[in-house]
């Protein structure tokens, strides 16, 4: 078994993985910003790039999740928190993992905004970035770990999708609309959302550090899915309407740059997982509506 350092592990996918890595007997450090910690925990400091490495001495992998989350109204100041968040702390992960040898393993955190809006086009690991200013956050997010890269060290860039729980990630601010029979498609609701469960998504993280799989990867449902599909089912699921459709000059006025995200299409393909053998437990829409239903009880 290994040991795992994990960035962001009280987050949604933090708190989920570290969990999974436990059971299944992986010895986990989480790396905590404050001076005092526990057994269990390393001390550090993104902002002012500092770590404490010899806590980290018998680290097999990394795994940084840090990062101000997405789904806030996107103003100029937190722009710029979105850019900081993620660059000092993967600046301050690389580094370490670069200090502490070749034979550790950094899994980073990325996004399929990379990709920007690219309609219904298939979208593999082999595909051209996007534009927009979240397909060039992404960019320069990933261009960060090349020092490790480049020092020989393992370093997948895990760009997640639109991660589905009943409480937080993509479907935070929808699940309770969605409960009250008050939800509906968002726009036009005929952008694909390239969705994957949060279950998958920590499977999937713990596959790629027992794997020797390196580069960006996909994380996302093989199913191709619209927004307007997705609501609707899970609303059928949970035996509620969802006839609201919340139109795309609204959504702009709430949430601001975020908005362009969320109205944006890409049909984001898990090549190399699939290639590698991982299998999802959530591979289709109706998989996914039974286990957020199962979840609910």
């Amino acid at each position: 078994m290994a040991t795992i350092a994990v960035s962001g592990a009280s987050g949604l996918i933090g708190s989920a993985l570290v969990a999974l890595l436990q059971s299944d007997g992986h010895d986990v450090l989480r790396l905590v910003r404050r001076a005092a910690v526990q057994p269990d925990e390393v001390g550090w400091d993104p902002a002012r790039d500092e770590i404490h490495l010899a806590a980290c001495a018998k680290v097999n992998a990394v795994v940084n999740l840090s990062g101000a989350p997405i789904g806030k109204r996107w103003t100029d100041h937190y722009r710029k928190e979105l850019v900081s968040s993620r660059l000092e702390a993967t600046h301050t992960l690389t580094r370490t993992v670069v200090e502490l040898g070749p034979e550790v393993t950094l899994i980073n955190a990325s996004a399929v905004g990379i990709y920007g809006d690219r309609g219904r086009e298939p979208l593999t690991e082999q595909s051209e970035p996007g534009t927009g200013f979240l397909a060039e956050l992404v960019q320069e997010w990933e261009s960060v770990t090349s020092p490790a890269q480049e020092a020989g060290n393992r370093v997948v860039l895990a760009r997640t999708g639109l991660v589905m729980a009943n409480h937080g990630g993509a479907l935070g601010p929808l699940m309770p609309m969605l409960r009250a029979g008050v939800a509906g498609p968002l726009g036009s609701g005929e952008q694909i959302w390239p969705w994957i469960s949060l279950r998958d998504e920590v499977r999937a993280l713990a596959w790629l550090i027992e794997h020797e799989i390196a580069g960006p990867v996909n994380l996302a449902s093989p199913a191709t899915t619209t927004n307007g599909a997705l609501i609707r089912a899970i609303a059928d699921g949970l035996g509620r309407p969802a006839k609201l459709r919340l139109p795309e000059t609204a959504l702009r006025a709430a949430m601001g740059g975020l908005a362009g995200d969320i109205l944006s299409s890409q049909n984001e393909i898990p090549k190399v997982l699939l290639e590698s053998g991982f299998t999802f437990k959530q591979s289709t829409l109706d998989d996914l509506v039974t286990w957020l239903v199962a979840e609910e009880d």
